[in-house]
């Protein structure tokens, strides 16, 4: 599996065949990809917020999952084709080509339009990606990415993702702010007991603006064995060779 992360909370992951990008905002400093340049078979949205949606028109070739709230107006407003759109919930896990995509649920704000003026778009969301379908046997041989949305430290992290849907990898936001800092993103990741983490969601405008040092110590403090990656914009890493 290869994840490439473009800034902010825009992820692109590559499930064998499968190319999945996640919340498409390219307007942010961490990267100099036009998204023109990226064909990916799946988009996948988080929640409406601006900052998760603002690229979603340049890829109306492509299927584009989330909550029915938020697709089907996203749908609407940018004309994918009916049989392009895909509504799940929380829960919910979706076959998209090899990957399989489970939703769970981000402890966040949700709205459509801009200004964060418009009416309530329903629960956030965060993605479980992986290889094969989630099952209560574990899979040594399956590989799991957890894109954890806009969200707070929640104890499902502890109780479900991470012993249920068991990811090998979690990208979480550490900006604060608008969702976790550093410290309570750091447990988050000993929560979900990963073996490698990946810090977004931060830099972006003034008030998230941190020193990722600061989440790399908080990490190592709660006694994780996780390894982080503070990964530059436009740069891939393949999960089998971490």
């Amino acid at each position: 599996m290869e994840l490439t992360w473009y800034g902010h909370s825009t992820w692109y992951v590559t499930v064998g065949e499968t190319d999945l990008l996640i919340d498409p905002f390219f307007d942010n400093p961490k990267t100099e990809t036009d998204p023109g340049e990226l064909d990916p078979d799946v988009v996948l949205i988080t929640h409406g917020h601006d900052d998760h949606v603002a690229d979603v028109g340049e890829f109306t070739d492509a299927t584009l999952g989330g909550a029915p709230e938020v697709v089907g107006h996203l749908a609407d407003q940018h004309g994918f084709a009916e049989d392009d759109v895909v509504g799940f919930n929380i829960g919910g896990t979706v076959e998209f080509g090899d990957a399989f995509v489970t939703m769970h649920r981000a402890d966040h704000t949700n709205g459509l339009e801009s200004g964060f003026n418009a009416p309530s778009a329903g629960m956030p969301a965060g993605y479980i990606i992986g290889d094969t379908k989630p099952t209560q046997v574990a899979d040594a041989d399956a590989t799991t990415f957890y894109h954890a949305g806009d969200t707070g430290l929640m104890t499902e992290m502890r109780d479900v993702i991470g012993p249920f849907l068991e990811p090998d990898a979690a990208a979480v936001p550490v900006g604060d702010h608008f969702t976790m800092g550093p410290m309570q993103a750091a447990v988050a990741v000993d929560w979900l007991d990963v073996d490698h983490a990946f810090p977004m969601h931060y830099d972006t405008f003034p008030p998230i603006e941190i020193d990722t040092d600061d989440f790399e110590r908080e990490v190592e403090a709660t006694g994780s064995d996780a390894e982080t990656h503070v990964l530059a914009g436009d740069e891939t890493v393949d999960l089998s060779e971490l």
